[in-house]
């Protein structure tokens, strides 16, 4: 042994191990082992990097997670409403009729507005504009004054806002973090929307229950704080193109942009077909009463149980960013989710309702992780409110569609019916599209053609 090895006044005890030599062994097998299980987390467990990088991602994450609890609150709690006036499942689903309307025009033309103003500031005023629609809904729950016309051009309106400051919020994102992040900052996204897609849906069953409507509603105004300081705090977020004006004009090039490129039609298309076909949503609260023999908290459970799944699922999506066939991804997505439906539409026990449920709202994360990627790897940002403002009203008034078609179907050939030939349906659409535009399938996003 060296000097170095044994330096002057330590003794080596015979058949004792050499501690230094060895230890660094341990240390570094120690090391190999942490880093190994490290990765393997890293490979399932959400990505947080968008988060830790980008603060001012950081605060607009956060504060649009805790407003949209808020939303998803008043969303359930104006059903819960209608339908405790009515005792209809086809007056539910008319609030969906009357929002898709105001979603559809305001989002085609607020995500024109998006393409030529600060979107900081955009935000700010729809933001500001949804708090006072919430307050004039929390007056008529507190005045009792139980008129349905007053909630639907209240739900209306709110929809039109909504639209509107989601083109502006969609089109900043690609703004706020690195373009290899995207996938990460969709599954982050994800993770906040079914946050408040789980919570807003239990606490209206919980604090409708208990307190009334106008206690939800209450909520619903104090959570816009959150999303009022993370839009205050971020950089201006101005156009690229200083030339562009919003106007029809404006929308029609959106359009244009869209039209040729098939495989970002295909995003929009399969969305659409799973969520006027495949989504129940209208027929909750008569499902809770009917078949599961429950109250507002047994509908809240089932508002909820899609985006518990969907949380799960993001939580542990840290795979996405590996995926390379994310048109084949989103394909398999809506497949399940039309079957997981269908079957739930057979079930009579709660928890496997719940779960079936579930399953629909992990597939349905999936499939709007990749629809979103594509959507902003292929769209150059002087065009990506406009086409964010199309996302919006499909993504948007899509389920409200939904709401129409289920709420119409039960009232013709009954509650469970609706919801399995609509799951059936789904799947028979899914494949319709796929058939008629098999490109989509194989996109790959190395090598992405729009």
């Amino acid at each position: 042994m060296s000097e170095a090895a044994h330096p002057e006044g330590m003794e080596e005890v015979p058949g004792a191990p050499r501690r230094p030599a060895d230890g660094r062994r341990r240390r570094s097998a120690d090391g190999r082992r942490r880093r190994s299980a490290d990765g393997r987390r890293r490979r399932y467990v959400i990505d947080l990097t968008p988060l830790r990088e980008s603060p001012p991602y950081r605060r607009w994450w956060a504060g649009t997670t805790l407003s949209n609890v808020g939303t998803q609150l008043t969303v359930v709690a104006a059903q819960l409403q209608v339908f405790d006036i009515t005792h209809s499942s086809f007056a539910v689903g008319i609030t969906g009729l009357v929002t898709v309307v105001p979603l559809i025009v305001f989002g085609l033309f607020g995500g024109s507005i998006a393409d030529a103003v600060d979107r900081r500031k955009l935000m700010l005023i729809t933001s500001t504009a949804s708090l006072a629609l919430s307050g004039l809904l929390l007056v008529q729950a507190a005045g009792d004054l139980e008129r349905l016309s007053v909630i639907y051009v209240l739900l209306g309106l709110q929809a039109g806002v909504y639209s509107v400051d989601s083109a502006a919020r969609g089109a900043t994102l690609p703004r706020l973090v690195r373009r290899e992040l995207l996938p990460a900052a969709n599954s982050l996204g994800q993770l906040g929307w079914n946050t408040a897609l789980t919570l807003g849906p239990l606490l209206a069953g919980v604090v409708v229950g208990a307190a009334g409507y106008s206690a939800a509603y209450a909520i619903d105004v104090g959570s816009f704080a959150a999303v009022l300081y993370g839009v205050l705090r971020l950089p201006p977020i101005r156009p690229d193109d200083t030339s562009h004006k919003a106007g029809f004009k404006s929308v029609v090039e959106g359009l244009r942009f869209l039209a040729p490129r098939k495989n970002l039609m295909m995003t929009f298309l399969v969305d659409i077909d799973a969520m006027i076909f495949g989504m129940p949503r209208a027929l909750f609260p008569a499902l809770a009463i009917g078949t599961f023999h429950g109250g507002a908290e047994t509908a809240g459970l089932l508002y909820a149980a899609p985006s518990i799944g969907a949380f799960l699922g993001a939580a542990f999506s840290g795979w996405a960013g590996r995926v390379r066939r994310q048109g084949l991804a989103v394909i398999v997505s809506i497949a399940a989710w039309g079957a997981s439906i269908a079957l739930f539409g057979f079930t009579h026990v709660l928890w496997v309702g719940v779960v079936l449920l579930a399953v629909a709202g992990l597939a349905d994360m999936i499939s709007a992780i990749f629809r979103s990627t594509i959507l902003q790897v292929a769209t150059p940002d002087a065009l990506r409110g406009r086409l964010q403002g199309v996302f919006t009203v499909v993504v948007a008034g899509g389920p409200r569609l939904g709401d129409v078609e289920s709420g119409t179907m039960a009232g013709l050939v009954g509650t469970e019916f609706s919801v399995i030939s609509g799951g059936i349906a789904c799947i028979v659409g899914l494949f319709a599209l796929v058939a008629r535009y098999p490109g989509f399938a194989r996109y790959d996003a190395e090598d992405p053609i729009p």
